[in-house]
């Protein structure tokens, strides 16, 4: 709610925001106007004010009563306008800041993305969660979103911050998760780590991300049976010992029983015993003879086991937390300059166009949120 008096008296302007999802308001809410010599500005504590005068962004007002200082006089503001229609060429306007916290503002995956399992292979995952975010500079954050609108919600903002959120996310999967086997009670960690990355994404434009919670991530149906499974197998330490169990119970139990048939049935599995003894001891052996997954190091092809950090002959790290946005090569971190090509690693990265299906990613992402191929 704002006032603003007749032309010719002083304005008493003031903001309040009654939907609770506004983070800008501009006054006069018809666009810019003629704010007098002498106006009175009242800030409430948790909104700042910010008086765009000719354009351009001459003050910021912090909570308190202010009094505004522009060239537009009364009565003779008006004469002076009359070559104008009356209306002065001095414009005038005053953008309110709503600098509380936003909260419980919901991001989630749209499409699943894509994510390459160790053991299951290529997985589509959907995600979903909540974040806080907060205004902490105005002047940065009217000038590089809101621009000229009268208005701005959170609304407005929310559908690019879910995208930036959702690519963070894949990348931050794809570098420190493996398996989805070794997600669980990971979600603490994950949101913190989450958090951290998109700092610079939202501090660019004057946000503060002051929470993020990752409150779910779904995979498929059957793949969320094989976890189940897969569960289920780990609580028994030895599946060879299980059987022999019970077997031998089985045994004791057609000991136990009266008649031919019970003998019968004890002589029956007294002559499985060998054979699954022997199965047993072959798939134990078959195990023991697979070799460990090999991958080829990126940087001088030597073959290296697929769960290495570095690459023992030439050092090369494999764990990936940067990438030169020139040639692709992992950055250590902190890195000014690639150490191969010499490329500036703080140069602003440009949108990355996945070459397997051509779709379009956020600046810095590493895996293609379509088809999770790792990007060059």
């Amino acid at each position: 709610m704002n006032r603003f008096d007749s032309a010719v008296f002083l304005e008493n302007i003031e903001w309040f925001d009654e939907t609770g999802e506004e983070l800008v308001h501009r006054l006069p809410d018809n666009g810019s106007g003629e704010i007098k010599w002498g106006a009175q500005l009242t800030v409430r504590e948790s909104q700042a004010a910010v008086l765009f005068y000719q354009g351009k962004a001459c003050d910021a007002f912090g909570p308190g009563r202010h009094t505004l200082k522009t060239h537009n006089l009364p009565i003779l503001t008006k004469i002076l306008s009359l070559p104008w229609g009356g209306d002065s060429p001095l414009r005038a306007e005053v953008y309110m800041v709503n600098l509380k916290y936003f909260t419980n503002l919901k991001w989630g995956t749209r499409n699943p993305v894509a994510f390459r399992d160790k053991e299951l292979g290529l997985v589509r995952l959907r995600a979903h969660g909540v974040f806080n975010i907060q205004i902490v500079q105005p002047v940065l954050f009217i000038n590089s979103i809101v621009g000229t609108m009268g208005k701005f919600s959170t609304e407005d903002i929310a559908n690019y911050l879910k995208r930036v959120i959702v690519s963070r996310f894949n990348d931050y999967l794809g570098e420190y998760l493996d398996t989805l086997f070794n997600l669980p009670g990971k979600f603490d960690e994950f949101s913190i780590g989450l958090q951290k990355r998109l700092v610079g994404d939202f501090g660019h434009f004057g946000l503060h991300l002051s929470h993020l919670y990752i409150t779910s991530i779904t995979p498929p149906e059957e793949v969320q049976k094989a976890i189940d499974d897969k569960s289920r197998m780990s609580i028994l330490d030895d599946m060879d010992k299980l059987v022999k169990m019970k077997a031998a119970m089985a045994m004791e139990k057609a000991a136990e029983s009266q008649g031919e048939a019970g003998a019968g049935i004890g002589m029956g599995m007294g002559m499985m015993m060998p054979a699954m003894f022997a199965a047993s001891s072959a798939r134990q052996e078959s195990e023991a003879v697979v070799p460990k997954n090999k991958i080829a190091c990126p940087d001088c092809q030597n073959m290296i086991p697929d769960d290495a950090r570095f690459c023992p002959l030439c050092g090369h790290q494999q764990l990936v937390l940067g990438q030169c946005v020139n040639c692709g090569k992992n950055l250590s971190p902190n890195a000014k300059f690639c150490s191969k090509c010499g490329h500036p690693s703080s140069e602003k990265p440009q949108v990355k166009i996945c070459s397997f299906c051509q779709e379009e990613n956020v600046p810095g992402a590493s895996f293609c949120n379509q088809c999770g191929q790792k990007l060059g």
